[in-house]
């Protein structure tokens, strides 16, 4: 077990539809990526998924390539 599943165990026991979308990566040399995570109700994975989908959409020009990456690109 890792430190960052307590923020998931209880979802998961709980039964509830649960969904993490990256968001992008922190500013800094680190450029530590960072995510949301949704929780939905019981039995509602389609509500879920199509707030997912929204949120993707809306994010759509944002890129989500470390900035380590570019670096050795460049």
């Amino acid at each position: 077990m890792y430190a960052g599943d307590i923020m998931t165990v209880n979802v998961n026991l709980a039964g509830l539809p649960a969904l993490v979308l990256p968001c992008g990566f922190v500013g800094g040399p680190a450029g530590l990526p960072v995510g949301l995570q949704m929780i939905g109700a019981a039995f509602d994975e389609e509500k879920l998924l199509k707030v997912g989908h929204i949120f993707e959409q809306t994010l759509e020009g944002c890129s989500f390539i470390p900035p380590f990456v570019t670096n050795i690109a460049a």
